[in-house]
């Protein structure tokens, strides 16, 4: 699998693209906000001869669905994403306009995903894992074959997820951390919603939040 980065909005959201050497590839949380934004990808996507065949949502925060009105209307994908995060989608509007942006209600998702669902394309197969604590719907896609995680707002390099938003809460998303993450191999490769790359195994050593020895 080839993971791609590509940071987006005011917000400054990954948005990544995984791609299987058929050349279909998944786009994880598009942030783009502008349709400048969304030619770069676009323009990357054809630079690569990628075809997006899926749309995944770590969960549903303005940040992380501005960009999947872009994607239903060029390449006809709706996202995946949980349905406890459906009052994020539905109310992203009013959420963007207290950060003084603007955009529209994200489309409907094609579906929604539960914990440990398995999702595949072409070759790659990503398990979902439910990790709420950010928001109700949080989930994080684990590649097992290639030992890495994309954590969404749940698990940053150094840090954890905002729990001051509705739907958040501290203490459960230090159980999910904890339960879910933090089980997953040392090595796996942490890929978050924001800022670079971490491993499992240096979280558990070293993220302030947890006392971990």
């Amino acid at each position: 699998m080839e993971i791609y980065r590509h940071i987006f909005s005011p917000i400054e959201v990954n948005t990544y693209v995984l791609a299987d050497k058929s050349g279909d590839c998944a786009i994880i949380d598009s942030g783009c906000y502008t349709e400048n934004e969304f030619r770069k990808l676009d323009g990357f996507i054809e630079s690569r001869k990628l075809k997006p065949v899926l749309l995944l949502n770590t969960h549903c925060h303005l940040d992380h669905v501005f960009g999947n009105r872009f994607i239903l209307e060029k390449y006809n994908l709706r996202s995946f994403c949980c349905e406890d995060d459906e009052y994020n989608r539905l109310n992203s509007v009013n959420i963007a306009m207290l950060f003084g942006l603007v955009m529209e209600t994200p489309p409907e998702p094609e579906g929604f995903l539960s914990d440990g669902q398995i999702i595949t394309f072409g070759e790659i197969s990503l398990k979902a894992l439910h990790v709420p604590g950010h928001s109700k719907g949080s989930l994080s896609f684990y590649s097992e074959h290639d030992g890495v995680v994309f954590t969404g707002d749940a698990l940053f390099s150094g840090s954890i997820g905002r729990t001051d938003l509705p739907g958040g809460d501290y203490a459960t998303l230090i159980k999910s951390i904890s339960g879910k993450l933090f089980t997953l191999p040392n090595d796996t490769v942490v890929y978050p919603g924001h800022g670079g790359s971490t491993t499992i195994e240096k979280e558990i050593k070293t993220n302030p939040y947890f006392n971990q020895h």
